[in-house]
């Protein structure tokens, strides 16, 4: 049996990576002829070559481009695998990315962060908030949080905690246009959307009736803090999160509607990459998240 070229993937990985020879030869440290005879040695053993190479650009073939995510992976798993032996020496420490939407972020995760990092010295933590729906492996996340109805992925995924999701409006609208009875009645209504999640409305009641609705209105955005303006004003309907909108309902500035139809499959998870391998200081961090979210935002 003949074993794979391990440096070689290892190193296409890094030119991937990098975009250039010479970038990854300094990132691994290794010299710049020591990379292109990995990257010549792959390509003789597959029979394809991996790069267009010019005097000014280097980019990926269809066959680099096809095999750059497996490179990736290779590479990912033997330094998680020399991170585990190393971590079970010592305290986990070391850098986690994570990435969490906009206002759960600030309102929940910053907080968390600074317990975690409080707690464990060693832990960096790199947290970037965009309501965006990041790749998770291809930007280099370790941990991803996302609220969703979330589809099938090769991701792997922990349901921490369900979200309770309310339909509401302001006062003033609905004295304008009437308040909705029935799911379906909001496709005759002015809707805010989120851009990340347009589509089909699926709703519950308790005795296990269902309804869905597609809705429309004037406004789409990312955020669902950026609802609240136009929501307050009286222009129309939104679905969201009780973190986002639990003291408009105290003030009595938004009310709630549809009270015996519950938002169905929306729930809070812990995302990571596909690889069984993780270094200890990413396995603290996930148990850290896991145990301080699970439960969170449960319906009243």
């Amino acid at each position: 049996m003949r074993l794979p070229d391990f440096e070689a993937w290892a190193i296409f990985a890094c030119v991937v990576e990098h975009r250039s020879f010479s970038g990854a030869a300094a990132a691994i440290g290794v010299s710049k002829a020591t990379v292109s005879k990995a990257i010549a040695r792959l390509e003789a053993q597959l029979g394809t070559a991996l790069f267009h190479r010019t005097s000014r650009r280097l980019t990926l073939t269809d066959s680099g481009t096809a095999l750059a995510e497996r490179a990736g992976r290779i590479l990912a798993e033997a330094q998680a695998a020399e991170e585990a032996a190393l971590d079970s020496a010592k305290a986990p420490a070391g850098m986690v990315r994570i990435a969490a939407p906009i206002t759960f972020g600030i309102r929940f995760v910053a907080d968390a962060i600074a317990d975690l990092i409080a707690a464990h010295p060693g832990i960096e933590i790199d947290l970037r908030l965009s309501d965006a729906r990041v790749d998770i492996v291809a930007d280099g996340f370790d941990i991803a949080l996302r609220i969703a109805d979330l589809p099938d992925s090769s991701l792997r995924a922990r349901r921490l905690a369900p979200i309770t999701a309310r339909v509401v409006a302001a006062p003033a609208y609905l004295e304008q246009h009437g308040t909705p009875r029935h799911p379906a009645d909001l496709a005759h209504h002015a809707c805010f959307l989120y851009a990340n999640a347009i589509g089909t409305w699926h709703f519950r009641k308790a005795d296990g009736e269902e309804a869905a609705v597609r809705p429309a209105g004037p406004l789409t955005t990312d955020n669902g803090d950026a609802m609240l303006p136009a929501l307050l004003a009286g222009l129309g309907i939104a679905r969201l999160p009780d973190f986002i909108i639990d003291r408009e309902l105290a003030a009595g500035k938004l009310v709630e509607i549809l009270q015996d139809w519950s938002p169905m499959n929306i729930a809070l998870h812990l995302l990571t990459p596909p690889s069984t391998l993780r270094p200890a200081r990413v396995e603290l961090v996930i148990d850290f998240l896991s145990q301080r979210f699970r439960n969170l935002c449960t319906r009243s």
